[in-house]
């Protein structure tokens, strides 16, 4: 006979997991209709903000990278025109390329007004903070952000950081201002660290981490962050769908790149953060996310089990376990280039 304990726990864990599999259940079933009505992209509302954006978040990383400055801002129009209501962007992109094309962008007929518009603070510090946040609105020529995140908290000590030099003061301080309106934090390398940032005293409105099918078999975000946020009502928001730069997942885990985004977008997640370098590929994730029908639990469970020989060292998730994606700026930060 079990101790009356151990049945008690047994029962606390089994009511715990009920409640976060109807918590995480919640976040696909509240999925609505975008602008454009049954035909555009869908929607999910992003946590505790309230805010409803569109499943696919425009990555401003790839904007920086067009060379074409007029293609840019093309591609960015003719997202926005397809339903996509939420764009992406970071300080350090490209030197604040990233930012100035957007800017252009958003600033032309209006457009800025119907853009859920997300930036990153690469500073930990009060006085950086600030810093950052003007040379963001200017760029982007915009009185507020809509989402600011604290940028790749990457390192062990960056939780304490943030809250040691100021840098969570100089956000409550802008958001005070008008000038920010949510305030959310990124980072690629390892769960313990996003939860030790959710630990913090301080209600997170959003949070943005490695979503794809190789992570729910090697240090999963998935599996040990998702359920936190989704306890205290934070917004979820995925990246590296395809593994990040390269589309390793696809190039080299012989993961079809519609199912990798497929897999990705039934999490519950509020959105995945995709980077588009041209029309076709805008148009092939429009077709994706419109037309997309959540995997059922055992899809997901028989493709996790094929991409697990190949991902459960890591290979195909190197930002996780090595310095090479990890953004310059954080590494002279942390002391790791001059």
């Amino acid at each position: 006979m079990s101790k009356p304990s151990s049945r008690r726990e047994f029962l606390e864990q089994a009511v715990a997991t009920a409640s976060l599999a109807a918590l995480a259940d919640a976040v696909l079933a509240g999925q609505g209709q975008g602008p454009q009505g049954a035909s555009g992209i869908p929607t999910r509302v992003l946590g505790r903000t309230g805010q409803r954006v569109s499943i696919l978040a425009l990555g401003g990383w790839h904007i920086g990278a067009i060379k074409d400055d007029a293609e840019s801002v093309r591609l960015m129009h003719r997202a926005q025109d397809e339903g996509i209501t939420f764009f992406d962007n970071a300080w350090d992109y490209h030197d604040g390329r990233s930012e100035e094309l957007m800017g252009r962008a958003l600033a032309m007929d209006g457009r800025r007004d119907k853009i859920f518009l997300m930036t990153k603070n690469c500073e930990r510090d009060h006085a950086g903070s600030l810093r950052n946040l003007e040379d963001s609105l200017r760029r982007l020529r915009t009185d507020h952000i809509d989402l600011w995140q604290f940028h790749e908290i990457i390192y062990d000590n960056d939780p304490d950081w943030v809250f040691e030099k100021g840098g969570i003061k100089a956000a409550v301080e802008a958001r005070a201002a008008g000038k920010v309106r949510f305030i959310g934090f990124t980072g690629h390398k390892h769960p313990a660290i996003h939860r030790a940032m959710l630990d913090k005293p301080f209600d997170w409105d959003a949070c943005q981490m490695p979503i794809n099918v190789m992570d729910a078999s090697y240090r999963s975000f998935q599996r040990e962050v998702v359920p936190v946020c989704l306890q205290k009502n934070v917004g979820v928001i995925g990246m590296k769908g395809l593994g990040g730069s390269g589309a390793s997942i696809v190039t080299k885990g012989g993961i079809g790149a519609v199912e990798a985004y497929r897999y990705a977008l039934s999490q519950p997640v509020t959105a995945e953060v995709v980077g588009i370098s041209n029309l076709q590929e805008l148009s092939q994730n429009v077709a994706l996310a419109r037309g997309f029908v959540p995997m059922s639990e055992a899809e997901r469970a028989a493709l996790v089990a094929r991409a697990k020989e190949a991902a459960s060292d890591g290979r195909l998730e190197a930002f996780k376990s090595t310095q090479a994606f990890d953004g310059p700026h954080h590494q002279r930060q942390h002391g790791f280039r001059a």
